[in-house]
């Protein structure tokens, strides 16, 4: 926790850049000096909040890159429930992505990423409804497990676990975290056989974030101190780290200066909760001298006293701008700390990385703070060395069973010889293959490479979709499983790719971590291009949709196209087969394809016939040889995370709805924010043209009976916010515009053609099932063309509706009203304003949710508002 006095000679780091580039390893003089400044530095902190964009970036950042303290981040969910500012991935297909922007964002700040098996199913009021969909003692369980494999010393829980919060999961992160402090030691409630055999952990102490109220907190510090390593304060590191979080809009400019964070003080284990506090690590030692009482053999004993002195001549001849004399004292360190690791053993048993529950906590904490002090060591010595390790493969994606060569290569770029003794690489659910042979001495400036066939068994799945759901709970891999260790080990560890290499460097034996796997290309627009390996089904299948909308009772004649593509690198014949309700025919059962190698094909399927209300399936069946295959993946790709693959069964889900269509079933729509509405609505038979916000004013308008404008497009787009009065301008001269919800950019004025306003923390309907009243039961908007009843609010996913106004102008006819239990009465839901000869409705309701999940109830409900009009009455009442 130190600032190394060769800092004061080196120039300005280079600045951190985004990750599009996987390196195999952190290289250079900052890594170097980073590493050494670490090396005896034990203690870890673990933040705890809900989402991925809670955690105190700022802090994360000071303690990882600032004080070299091993630091983590615990997200009790994925993001899974949130809203998309960058493409229109919802539900699990955006936790993917919102993961990978933490793991991104963990790369620059230096922290580490866990995640409990919470799904994320948006917004929640209380920790009450919040423990409806969570099992409190399954999560509490998950947080414990995480404790007991990382064991702080120190927990800081992002939220106050109070009503304040604002969100439920808020609340019950901040509840957790100040439960699991007590509860990680707790062997009864939780035994060790149930936390995977993890031993217990009691935390020293326990801070809450002050960032929003600082005349709380008992401990300041600057964040926007400079390091002299990277030439940026680590504010600024945060900055971009936190920028990661594209998604969900939070880009930020990098701030530079003082910077102050605080933090309360709430709770210890021993100790004086009223002494006055300088750091955090008051009455926390960070040092080797703490595990003085920790039983070990006395070759062990000996290795880890003699750590101090061995890191302090480190530090003598520190120079971090020709660093070749540190070689040989780094060879120590890295000898004296595998010498103590490899003789801690409980009753007899070698420990694993995560400790054992056979090993008092002493001994775990022993273990943890050895395994970082081993991989800081290896860094610092790679670097010193000269030495770059990098594990690539000819392509991107290989297919399950078939083999591709990786080629493990070591690049001496320092003045002395070194040894490349052997090498090795594999894929997820494979076992680790045996060493093979190197080459030996690999002399100063040159290379040495050993090449490996890699076979995969499986795809390359997200571990914790590869089973499913339960609730809102996801369901992990069985136990005994590679992956149901993940929760333990921590997202940023989890190798989807791996390769090792046995190498000496100073006379140091030691295995070093290669991968990931990447391939490397050239891109000429942009440059070198770095994939990481993926495992993938030897033939893709896929239908364009998962979810479609049919009218019940019409004529039902569409065309389905099958989309084929192999990952194997020889010719493959391919038939596909249809599954059918039988109510509709197809012009063919099976459909036959030649595949090139690596080549695609897409098979269309005439499909006719008529349906009954419901939800019918459509399957496809592709066959080569013996083999058969029913899913398939959809690439996701985006500047700042690493590459994915959202994986699906080839099942569309088709449901037929009883609706009408207004009189003008033209349509121009004008794409929001994670919107995927337009092509359901063309599914039901609409004529729907896609407009483009910049494109709308050159648009001639006339011939559509109505203009929709999706979810936060006024926020999204500049261009359509100058083109508010043209869209009022269209309704008067009797068209319908239909403005789905926006957020406090609907108060400004001009955006719509009364006002309405919005509290601070807009009103929302998140409980999807709650009651729908009926203000008006004569309102055209409720009969025409479709007569809407209670059934059509049957079936709701996630919420009923978002950011409601307040407040409405008085021209504003509001039919329905809805509300969360024991809270106040709402009529936002839809506004209908007439104005000229047509009609302008803002709705709340989150139909963006409803119709691409095929709810019945949206669709009728969403057509019925493209059919407003200005008349009011239906002329009849509706029936209840």
């Amino acid at each position: 926790m130190r600032i190394p006095r060769s800092l004061r000679r080196l120039a300005l780091a280079t600045l951190v850049a985004a990750p599009r580039l996987l390196f195999a390893q952190e290289r250079g003089a900052t890594a170097l000096g980073e590493a050494v400044a670490g090396l005896d530095v034990t203690p870890r902190v673990l933040l705890i909040g809900a989402h991925p964009d809670d955690e105190d970036t700022q802090l994360l950042t000071w303690l990882a890159r600032g004080r070299q303290v091993e630091t983590a981040y615990l997200s009790l969910t994925r993001g899974d429930g949130g809203q998309n500012l960058i493409g229109n991935e919802l539900g699990p297909f955006l936790g993917m992505i919102r993961t990978e922007e933490l793991l991104a964002a963990r790369r620059l700040d230096g922290g580490r990423q866990f995640f409990t098996r919470a799904y994320d199913f948006g917004f929640s009021k209380t920790a009450e409804e919040t423990y409806l969909h969570w099992p409190k003692d399954s999560i509490l369980k998950d947080v414990v497990t995480v404790v007991r494999a990382f064991r702080p010393q120190i927990i800081v829980a992002v939220f106050s676990g109070t009503p304040r919060d604002g969100h439920g999961h808020h609340q019950v992160s901040g509840m957790l975290a100040r439960e699991v402090f007590d509860a990680a030691a707790d062997t009864v409630r939780f035994p060790t056989r149930t936390t995977l055999g993890l031993g217990p952990w009691s935390p020293v102490k326990f801070y809450r974030a002050a960032r929003f109220n600082p005349a709380e907190a008992t401990l300041a510090f600057n964040v926007g101190e400079l390091s002299a390593l990277r030439g940026r304060t680590y504010a600024e590191i945060a900055s971009e780290s936190r920028s990661q979080h594209l998604s969900q809009g939070f880009g930020v400019l990098q701030r530079r200066g003082t910077s102050m964070d605080y933090l309360t003080l709430e709770a210890m284990h021993g100790g004086d909760m009223k002494r006055k506090e300088s750091s955090m690590f008051d009455r926390v030692e960070t040092g080797w001298s703490r595990f003085a009482g920790v039983a070990l053999p006395d070759s062990g004993r000996a290795a880890l006293d003699s750590l101090p002195a061995a890191v302090a001549e480190v530090r003598r001849v520190e120079n971090l701008v020709a660093p070749a004399p540190m070689v040989a004292p780094l060879a120590r360190v890295l000898r004296l700390m595998s010498r103590a690791r490899n003789v801690v053993r409980c009753e007899g048993y070698q420990v694993t990385a995560l400790g054992s529950g056979k090993c008092d906590a002493a001994t775990n904490d022993l273990v943890g703070s050895l395994e970082t002090g081993l991989r800081r060591a290896q860094t610092a010595l790679l670097a010193a060395a000269g030495v770059q390790l990098e594990a690539t493969a000819p392509r991107e994606l290989v297919a399950e069973g078939d083999t591709v060569p990786v080629t493990i290569t070591l690049y001496n770029q320092g003045g002395s010889d070194v040894a490349l003794d052997g090498a090795r690489a594999w894929t997820m659910g494979s076992v680790a293959p045996a060493m093979t042979p190197g080459p030996g001495t690999v002399p100063a400036d040159s290379a040495a490479r050993i090449t490996v066939p890699v076979s995969p068994l499986t795809a390359t799945v997200p571990w914790w979709l590869a089973v499913g759901r339960r609730g809102d709970v996801f369901v992990p891999p069985g136990d005994g499983s590679t992956a149901a260790a993940n929760i333990a080990i921590g997202e940023d560890r989890v190798a989807e790719t791996q390769a090792t290499a046995d190498l000496r460097i100073a006379g140091m034996p030691f295995r070093a971590i290669v991968g990931p796997i990447i391939h490397r290309f050239a891109d000429p627009a942009r440059g070198e291009r770095r994939r990481p390996l993926a495992a993938v089904p030897a033939v893709n299948v896929l239908f364009e949709d998962e979810v479609e909308y049919a009218r019940a009772g019409a004529p039902f004649d569409r065309v389905y196209n099958v989309h084929l593509h192999s990952n194997t690198g020889a010719p493959r014949s391919v038939s596909v087969a249809l599954e059918l309700p039988t109510t509709v025919t197809v012009d063919s059962l099976v459909r036959h394809a030649a595949l090139e190698p690596f080549g695609s094909a897409t098979l269309s399927f005439r499909v006719r016939g008529t349906l009954r209300p419901g939800r019918y399936l459509i399957t496809a069946t592709a066959t080569s040889g013996r083999e058969t295959f029913r899913s398939g993946y959809v690439p996701v790709t985006y500047e700042h995370i690493r590459p994915l693959r959202y994986y699906r069964p080839a099942v569309v889900q088709v449901e037929a709805v009883e609706a009408a269509l207004p009189r003008n079933a033209t349509v121009a729509y004008v794409p929001g924010v994670g919107d995927n509405v337009a092509p359901m609505l063309s599914q039901l038979g609409l004529r729907v043209t896609l407009v483009a916000p910049d494109q709308l004013e050159a648009t001639d308008l006339s011939h559509f009976g109505a203009v929709v404008v999706g979810p936060r497009a006024f926020a999204a787009s500049a261009a359509l916010a100058s083109q508010a009065a043209r869209l009022q301008d269209y309704a008067r001269a009797g068209g319908t515009v239909v403005v789905q919800y926006g957020q406090q950019e609907m108060q400004t004025p001009g955006i719509l053609p009364y006002p309405v306003t919005l509290a601070r923390t807009a009103a929302r309907v998140t409980d999807e099932r709650a009651p729908v009243r009926v203000l008006d039961a004569t309102s055209r908007l409720l009969a025409s063309p479709n007569r809407i009843t209670p059934a059509d609010f049957e079936g709701w996913v996630q919420e009923r509706a978002v950011y409601m106004p307040s407040t409405f102008d008085a021209h504003y006819r509001a039919p329905l009203e809805m509300h969360d239990p024991g809270e106040p009465e709402n009529r936002a839901a839809i506004l209908l304003a007439p104005l000229g000869k047509g009609a302008y409705v803002y709705t709340t309701l989150a139909l963006f949710r409803q119709l691409p999940a095929g709810v019945p109830g949206g669709a009728r409900i969403f057509l019925n508002l493209l059919a407003a009009d200005g008349r009011g009455s239906a002329g009849t009442a509706l029936q209840p």
